[in-house]
Formats: C-alpha cells, sequence, structure tokens
C-alpha cells in the first residue's frame, strides 16, 4: 500500500487521488499525511489499530500509515452499531480505535485521525519489512472471521499494472471489505482517481455515475442490479463506461446481457476472489462461469482453480496469512502450495465451470438438497422481475421449503402480480419437484449484506 501510493505522488503529486463528500485530496498530500501518521503510530508504540471511518482519504492514509510502520490495521464497518462493535473488537482483542465517531470506544483507547496527522512526520529509515492487514469477511455465511494479510503479497496482483491518471473509479465496495481494498490498490496502482461516496448505496453510486466522470466501475452482481433498477426508476440513460467489472457473487447470464446492451462499448470482466485466498482468477469473455481449460491439469499446471466432488478448490497467490486467533496454521499462500476448499458449489456444463451457490446456502427439503442460485437465476431472467432471492423456510413436515422474495420490474403497485406468480411457475417447471418455490413473497427491496444477496434458511 505505501510502495503504491508513494509511486503514484512520485510520478503526479498533485493528480487527484480521492474524490469524497468531504472533497478531493491528490496524491502528494495523502502521502504526506501517511507519512504523519506512521511516525505518531511509531512514537505511540501503537502495533495494532481498529478503523472505523467512512471517508475513504482517511481510509488510505490510515492504512498507508499503518503499513510504513509495520502496524495492523483493522477496519470495521463505517457505519456499524456501538454494540456490534464492542463485540468483534472485544474478539480481535482491539484495544485502540481511530475514529471520528463519537459514539464508540468504551474501555478502547479512541484516537481521532487528525490527531495523528497532526503530528510532526519524522524521517523513517524506509517501510517496515513486516506491512501487516487485517481484513474481515462480509460474515454473509456467518458470524464474520477476521484474515491477517501482508501488503507486499497483496500488492503482488497489481505489480504491472500501467499508470493510467485518466481512469476514474467508482468506490461501490466498502473499503473495509477485500473487493474494497483490491479497488484501492488498483486505483493506486495505476495512477487513477477514486470517487468515492458515502453511504455506499447504489443509489449514491448511479448518482456518481451522472455527475463524476466515473469511467470504470467494479461491484457485486447484486448492486449492478439494485444501480440498473435504481436508473429505471428516475428514467435516466446511464454515461458510457470503460470497464465494467463484477465479484463477490456469481454473475446471471441475463445480467451480463443486460450490462452489454447499457454499456456496449465497456470490457466486462468477472473476478473471482475472497478474503482468504486473495485475487485468484478473472473471466473477460463475457459469459458465465468460466471455461473448463482454465482449471488445472497436466496441461494447465500453473493453474490455481480445480474442481473436487462438486466444488471449488484454489491455491493462493496472495494469499491470508492466517485467521485472527489462529496463528501457528500453515499460510494459504502461494509457498506453501496447498489447495484449500472454497465452499462454492460447482457443476461443468458444455465445458463451462458454472457456479451453483454456496455449500452453507443448501436448503434441505425432505432430504432433498436445493441450491438458491439456479431458481433464483431463472426468476430474474423473467422480463417483469428485477430482483429476487431464493432462499430457505423451516417447515415442520419437509424441514424447509423453498421460499422467494421478488421486487417487481414495474414496482409493487402497478405489477401483475398473479401474472408474474404464473411466470415464475413455468419458469421452474424444469427443475425438481423440491426446487420450486413454495412461497414467493412480493417486495420492494430484497435483502443484502456486503453489497450480497443473503441465502440459505432462515432461522
Amino acid at each position: 500500500m505505501i510502495g503504491l501510493l508513494e509511486s503514484a505522488a512520485a510520478r503526479s503529486p498533485s493528480h487527484t487521488a480521492v474524490v469524497t463528500p468531504e472533497g478531493s485530496v491528490s496524491y502528494g498530500e495523502l502521502l504526506s499525511d501517511a507519512r504523519r501518521i506512521a511516525s505518531a503510530l511509531r512514537r505511540r508504540s501503537i502495533t495494532r489499530f481498529a478503523i472505523v471511518e467512512p471517508d475513504v482519504a482517511w481510509v488510505i492514509r490510515l492504512l498507508a500509515g499503518g503499513a510504513l510502520a509495520g502496524a495492523e490495521p483493522c477496519q470495521y464497518q463505517a457505519d456499524i452499531a456501538p454494540q456490534e462493535f464492542a463485540d468483534q473488537a472485544q474478539v480481535l482483542d482491539h484495544v485502540v480505535l481511530v475514529t471520528r465517531r463519537l459514539d464508540l470506544g468504551g474501555t478502547l483507547d479512541v484516537i481521532r485521525p487528525e490527531e495523528l496527522t497532526g503530528e510532526t512526520s519524522d524521517e523513517l529509515a524506509g517501510a517496515a519489512d513486516t506491512q501487516p492487514i487485517m481484513i474481515q469477511t462480509t460474515g454473509t455465511t456467518g458470524r464474520p472471521k477476521a484474515a491477517r494479510h501482508d501488503w507486499q503479497l497483496l500488492g503482488r496482483t497489481v505489480a504491472r499494472f500501467q499508470p493510467r491518471p485518466d481512469q476514474r473509479w467508482l468506490m461501490a465496495y466498502g473499503p473495509h471489505q477485500f473487493a474494497g481494498i483490491q479497488v484501492l490498490q488498483h486505483v493506486l496502482a495505476s495512477h487513477a482517481t477514486l470517487v468515492a461516496p458515502f453511504p455506499r448505496q447504489p443509489r449514491d453510486g448511479l448518482t456518481a455515475l451522472l455527475g463524476d466522470d466515473v469511467t470504470c466501475v467494479s461491484a457485486t452482481p447484486t448492486y449492478w442490479r439494485f444501480l440498473l433498477a435504481e436508473a429505471r426508476g428516475r428514467n435516466v440513460g446511464l454515461p458510457p463506461l470503460e470497464q465494467v467489472t463484477l465479484g463477490g457473487e456469481a454473475s446471471p447470464a441475463d445480467l451480463l446481457s443486460e450490462l452489454r446492451a447499457v454499456f456496449p462499448d465497456a470490457r466486462i470482466s468477472q473476478v473471482y476472489a475472497s478474503t482468504e485466498f486473495g485475487s485468484v482468477a478473472s473471466v473477460k469473455d463475457g459469459r458465465p462461469g468460466f471455461g473448463v481449460d482454465a482449471l488445472y491439469s497436466e496441461l494447465h499446471p500453473t493453474s490455481n482453480l480445480r474442481v473436487i466432488d462438486g466444488e471449488l478448490w484454489v491455491r493462493a497467490d496472495a494469499g491470508m496469512l492466517g485467521y485472527a486467533g489462529e496463528s501457528g496454521k500453515e499460510p494459504a499462500t502461494a509457498a506453501s502450495g496447498d489447495w484449500h476448499a472454497t465452499g462454492d458449489l460447482v457443476e461443468i456444463v458444455d465445458e463451462r465451470v458454472m457456479f451453483r451457490g454456496r455449500s452453507s446456502e443448501v436448503i434441505n427439503v425432505g432430504g432433498s438438497k436445493v441450491h438458491p442460485l439456479p431458481i433464483e437465476d431463472k426468476i430474474t431472467a423473467l422480463d417483469r422481475v428485477a430482483m429476487a432471492r431464493v432462499f430457505g423456510r423451516p417447515n415442520r413436515l419437509t424441514g424447509a421449503i423453498v421460499a422467494a422474495e421478488v421486487v417487481p420490474m414495474s414496482g409493487l403497485a402497478e405489477a401483475d402480480l398473479e401474472d408474474i406468480r404464473r411466470d415464475i411457475k413455468s419458469a421452474v417447471a424444469d427443475l425438481p419437484r423440491a426446487w420450486h418455490p413454495r412461497s414467493v413473497t412480493f417486495v420492494d427491496a430484497i435483502e443484502t449484506r456486503g453489497e450480497k444477496t443473503v441465502r440459505g434458511m432462515e432461522a
């Protein structure tokens, strides 16, 4: 992180690095503040600290300063509830918190970020040999975990990037998420500009697209669906984009087709990555899943992907060093060469590896294992459906039933709900009986967590 910032600042110190609701900040300004933060962290003997901060410019300063000092930062969601933060901070053994919020802290040592940048910058010998960072998972399948990484390993994924100062990337992910960290690294390595609204809801992203000359967007498929629906609701056309990237979830065929139609001149990429294993693969052919030729084999011994018993396994080029609280475990890095189960269920269809959902999302309907994602894909492909969420609901007879929440394309007030029910029934007719939704509820919006659709069983 600090190396990327130093390189960008050396080349174009006055170039705008970040645009946030609080204003614009140049690369030179970010680097100067990061050095002050590093000096302050060292003087105060801070080796680990928590961050709760909505403004991405401050996040970059703190992350880069931590890397320079060799201190381990860990971000929490910017709008996290006080009790939830207290619980998570206790689990992760954080005692120092850097934040501008006034409702957090409790027994923690709370420091405002301005206090760190307000101190004198010492002449540092250079970046620390170890540059740790802790990144929490999104928690879509349970309580968030925290993975320990090193910036120098994470930087491998952007080591060969060429400067593209003309690019303006939208920050659609939270910077506390692994995908958000990827976007930060990409922007810094490209010497580009990051447009970072807050809140980071799709409606805020759409406003940025319309008014801030954004050229590149990376977001989850769920985020993209919400953004496109928001544009239809406002009855506005979307400006052209140079790059459209999807990650964090499987990308359905209908969504990829819609993105191609809306952004005909854009490169459309799908990225497979995780908090634990880093960025593993990228697909640029515009089709769901990826080709079997990308899998590990005697002909492709350098591939980091393989399928074992219907589950995707990976080995990491820039994986974590381990989970917090699990010291001593073998690092999930390229050096170990180990393969790791991802929990992503896949199926090979017509020489294509297709994602079928997470193992934790499987619904047990009377002994039949039902995967929500293929059902959801059939429903969202319907012309009169904007979004859908498929999940399990407890049932005394079968243990569970398949349920669906559906957002009509024309809105609840205007939609012919009975016609849509009939469309859904026809769309899933070729699936096994246990896979048919027994409950269909029409809603204004679907539940998300970390910009991802929440599936699996309801409590």
